[in-house]
């Protein structure tokens, strides 16, 4: 936390690589583009930015109302999923100068530049605020720290580019991702869009989520990257099986086949309501299993074990087993809490979201109970464990 007295020097300061000063929050998109820029901290300083905001132009307390609202709405800037890879940032109400409430957003260096809101590379020298050029990307690119980095952000040693599908690459991915005219005016090879967005080192090696992500075939190299389905004739592991299936191959193609294999075993019954009116109730809503299988891709455990993620489908539940137990600041108590999340694969994560498959991030599981509770059925149960968690979805009665 930076102390009051250099808060005050670069409150009063120009705005620098280092200082942004806003009077309001009525230009949302620019606080997001310093938040941005001061991740990427592309002059080198290693050392914090800052954004106040409630400070006009020219360094004079602007007299905002610093209330709880205003604060959250700053700190959801962190995981509302517009700036990719999430920064390192805290929010705080501070008084300075005679009492003048101010909001501080302290932001950090990332450890894995470049960081991009909406599609584009904001930087920062001087007072400049602009997005990056091709060189300057390259910049940011090989300062990142490879050997701090996730799992899932960690080079496959044997691997190749000829290992991806560039072509699902290129059709669905890098246009969801980039901004067009960044694309355009870029002009990049595949090999410079790939090691931009993380997925090849500097050094030209694909990480594990990129074999996860565009892989022509995952399981070769990570034996975990599949999901088994089981559909049972009871409510008894034992009982026979109805269907069963291997669902592998790049993300893409595995979430497609998953949403589709759900569709195909939900079950619809006709309830009758007053005034004869037929009305179709599904006995499980889609949204909620989507949301709960997808919670177990994203974040299971790909490293510690070659388990894949499971889902059994009995008369009366459908169970689905994550092999990666809770990670970070997610605890018992606090899980499926509306924004309480943490990533063992963020560059995965950011992946779902650039394809559309999440939509805000740590309200998958909100969204699930909600869906459950309006289709009539009982609430999702949790089994924990070190190495695993289970989800239990019970049908509608």
């Amino acid at each position: 936390m930076i102390a009051d007295d250099e808060l005050l020097g670069m409150m009063a300061d120009l705005e620098s690589d280092r200082v942004e000063r806003k009077s309001s929050l009525s230009d949302r998109d620019k606080i997001r583009q310093a938040i941005c820029a001061f991740a990427n901290d592309l002059p080198g300083h290693d050392r914090p930015g800052v954004v106040f905001v409630g400070v006009n132009d020219n360094g004079s307390c602007a007299h905002l109302n610093i209330s709880d609202d205003l604060l959250l709405t700053l700190a959801d800037m962190r995981s509302d999923g517009n700036i990719l890879p999430f920064p390192i940032m805290t929010v705080q109400k501070r008084t300075l100068r005679g009492g003048c409430d101010v909001a501080v957003i302290e932001v950090q260096p990332a450890h894995n530049p470049p960081v991009r809101y909406n599609g584009r590379t904001w930087i920062r020298v001087g007072p400049r605020r602009a997005t990056a050029t091709a060189e300057e990307e390259r910049r940011l690119s090989e300062r990142r720290r490879w050997r701090d980095l996730p799992y899932d952000q960690q080079p496959m040693p044997l691997a190749t580019i000829a290992e991806l599908d560039l072509d699902l690459f290129r059709r669905d991915y890098l246009p969801a991702a980039v901004a067009p005219e960044v694309i355009e005016e870029n002009n990049r090879a595949t090999n410079e869009q790939l090691t931009a967005l993380r997925f090849l080192t500097p050094a030209g090696l694909p990480n594990i989520a990129a074999l996860l992500v565009f892989g022509k075939n995952p399981i070769r190299w990570i034996p975990a990257a599949y999901i088994q389905f089981l559909r049972l004739d009871g409510a008894e592991i034992t009982d026979p099986i109805r269907d069963q299936k291997e669902l592998n191959g790049p993300l893409p193609q595995v979430l497609r086949q998953l949403d589709e294999l759900l569709s195909l075993n939900i079950s619809t019954a006709s309830d009758v309501q007053r005034g004869s009116v037929e009305i179709k109730v599904p006995d499980y809503p889609l949204v909620a299993l989507q949301q709960l299988s997808r919670n177990a891709v994203l974040h299971r455990s790909y490293e510690s074990t070659n388990a894949p993620a499971r889902i059994y489908w009995f008369t009366d539940r459908v169970e689905i087993y994550n092999p990666g137990g809770l990670y970070g600041q997610v605890n018992q108590q606090n899980f499926g809490r509306p924004g309480i999340t943490d990533y063992r694969n963020p560059l995965l994560a950011e992946a779902m979201k650039v394809l559309g498959y999440v939509q805000r991030f740590g309200m998958g599981i909100p969204l699930a109970r909600k869906q459950l509770a309006d289709n009539g059925n009982p609430p999702p149960e949790f089994q924990f464990e070190a190495t695993g968690m289970l989800a239990t979805v019970w049908r509608r009665p």
